[in-house]
Formats: structure tokens, sequence, C-alpha cells
């Protein structure tokens, strides 16, 4: 497996399209209540919405996409929310995991998926083992997932694997054994329902990805409000700790 490097100790490839983006998908449920729907509506319509997605991702040239579907925090949420949300994913994989692998798209799901029900976790293996060797669009979903609990875990298993390290290790040593070491780290960064925080979501992965957030709910979020995203993305200047006058530089070094 080709482990990515991180982003504060080499310079990773950059491009007009980002190469991997990552969404927090936020807002279903006051779509739903300002229908005066229930909020598992607007979950419902926010699973129509990672189908459109992925779809103007793969238009757009995008190889990674990385969905913050149910942080470890969310298990603070109503019981019956979180049951319905559970079950909503069980009927999303059972729909969706086929029509994944015929348009050549790879599942993974990272988080602690041990506390999930049996049938769910099934599902999630077994979706990932019949879409391992799609290679036009890695589709990342988080699930029970929090940005430090995989730098704990990461560093256990570092540890248990390389006891010798533990007085000292490097990020290189480290970055291989947290959960998304298979992707590079995202260029760019969604928020979608107006608020302004990361929430917990690849704390390590997000040192150098551009920020964008927006007021517009998730189920409301199309092809357009992802152009907006990449736009903004695209009048960002990608430094990396440099100076501009180096970008300058460097650019035309590449042009000559």
């Amino acid at each position: 497996m080709v482990f990515f490097s991180s982003s504060t100790r080499q310079l990773p490839e950059t491009g007009n399209i980002p190469r991997h983006i990552a969404i927090i998908m936020d807002g279903n449920g006051r779509w739903a209540k300002k229908r005066f729907m229930p909020r598992i509506a607007g979950h419902k319509r926010g699973v129509e919405t990672v189908r459109d997605t992925i779809k103007a991702c793969i238009d757009k040239g995008v190889e990674y996409l990385t969905l913050f579907a149910f942080s470890s925090e969310n298990w603070r949420r109503p019981a019956e929310e979180v049951s319905l949300l559970m079950q909503l994913f069980v009927f999303a994989l059972e729909k969706e995991v086929t029509r994944l692998h015929e348009n050549n798209i790879r599942l993974i799901v990272v988080g602690d998926l041990s506390h999930f029900e049996p049938k769910l976790q099934d599902l999630i293996r077994q979706g990932e083992e019949l879409t391992r060797n799609n290679t036009r669009l890695t589709l990342s979903v988080a699930a029970n997932y929090g940005g430090r609990w995989d730098i704990l875990q990461a560093t256990h298993r570092l540890l248990k694997e390389k006891p010798a390290l533990a007085t000292s290790f490097t990020e290189e040593e480290l970055v291989p054994y947290l959960s998304m070491s298979y992707a590079p780290e995202p260029d760019l960064f969604i928020r979608t329902g107006g608020e302004q925080r990361i929430s917990n979501f690849l704390l390590w992965q997000l040192a150098y990805s551009e920020l964008y957030f927006t007021h517009t709910l998730w189920p409301d979020f199309d092809s357009d409000s992802l152009n907006l995203a990449i736009q903004s993305y695209q009048q960002r200047e990608r430094r990396f700790g440099r100076t501009s006058e180096q970008l300058i530089s460097t650019s035309n070094t590449d042009n000559s």
C-alpha cells in the first residue's frame, strides 16, 4: 500500500482541481425542520445529495472524496435519531454499494467500527471488499470517527508494532498508522450549514487544507455549490510555509 507523507514535512502536489475534497455534511435536520418534516427526512435527502456530489466530483476529476457521516460525538444525540441514522446507514449500504462498484468507485469506511451492530459491520466489510480494486474515485466515509481518536489509535498501533519507538518517533513513522494514510491530505475542506468549525474531523490531515464554509444546507448542496467551492479554492495561494515570491519563482522555473 502507498502511504502519503505529511504536508508539514514534504510539499504535496497541487493543481487547479483539488485532488482530495473532504466535507462535513451539516444541515440535514434544519433542512427538514424548515419543511415541517422529521429530522430523518433531511438525512434521507442528504443521501441523495451524496450521490449527486460523487458524480460532480468525478466529472471534475477529483480523485478522493471524504464525507463525515457520523462523528464519535454524535452518539450524544437523542437515542431515537441515532437508531434511525444507523438504519439509514444500513439502507444506504445495501442500496448504493453495487452502484458504486458499477461506476468503478472504491468505498472505504474509517472510524471505530466496533460500536456498530454486526449487520452494519458486515455490510461495511462486504462493500470495501467488493470495491477494493476500483480506481475512478476513492470514497471515504468517516463513521464513529474523531480526529483525536485517529491520532491516539495511530500512536497505540505504532507503539504496539514498534515498541522501540516509545521514547521518540517521527511524523513519517506515525503517518502509516493514521486511518487515512492511503489518501493524500485533503486539498479542500467544505462544511455546509453555516457553522465554521472543524468539529474534530481529520485534525491531522487538515493541517494545510483550504477551508470553505457555506450557509447552504447539505440537502441543497448541488453541483453549482461544489463549483463555487472549487472556484474559491482556485483563488487561494497555497504556500505551505513558503513566500509568494518563492511560488512565482517556482512557477517560472516549471514553465521555462
